[in-house]
């Protein structure tokens, strides 16, 4: 993907208008590990980060979601990547506050082996839909084209970052 600013990455969010909305982007290089998404106007909304346990094993990191642009204090949200996941099962559980005691808030499952996820509550309520955009004709635009389904009383800008982040996790982003 290829960001609005020249020396970055990331990509640009668009409502069904056509209008710009959020805009995400890394202003490093591909696959960073640290992306922040903005509003229009360039105001940070979140920024996040992703924290490796260990070195050794850096794919058993998680991304942290902070508010606004920084990273300090306690993260708003965490995604950690759920490895046992077989096609339809959940393969990232999201928490919010961080309290690993209340349990996941969210979980993410793969619809099918392309772009298409769907994110649903701890009651397994659908909240966001992600499929990958197709033509009038039903040709696909691409992997880095999708459309976006949000429940109505359901953040925006949140569901944008989970989607910013198993774009990461893909290294699409």
């Amino acid at each position: 993907m290829k960001s609005l600013v020249y020396h970055g990455n990331g990509c640009t969010v668009f409502n069904s208008k056509g209008d710009i909305v959020f805009r995400v982007d890394n202003y490093q290089e591909r696959n960073s590990n640290e992306v922040f998404l903005m509003d229009l106007s360039g105001q940070v909304l979140f920024s996040i980060k992703k924290e490796v346990i260990t070195k050794r094993l850096r794919l058993l990191g998680r991304w942290s979601g902070y508010l606004s642009g920084g990273f300090k204090g306690k993260p708003w949200f965490q995604v950690r990547r759920n490895w046992k996941y077989s096609k339809g099962d959940v393969i990232c559980d999201v928490n919010l506050g961080c309290d690993k005691s209340i349990g996941s808030c969210y979980k993410i499952q793969q619809i099918d082996k392309k772009s298409s996820f769907k994110i649903s509550n701890n009651t397994g309520q659908l909240v966001a839909k992600v499929n990958q955009k197709q033509s009038s004709r039903g040709f696909g635009y691409g992997d880095d084209v999708l459309t976006l389904e949000v429940e109505p009383q359901v953040d925006y800008s949140f569901i944008v970052a989970l989607v910013t982040i198993c774009g990461l996790i893909k290294h699409k982003l």
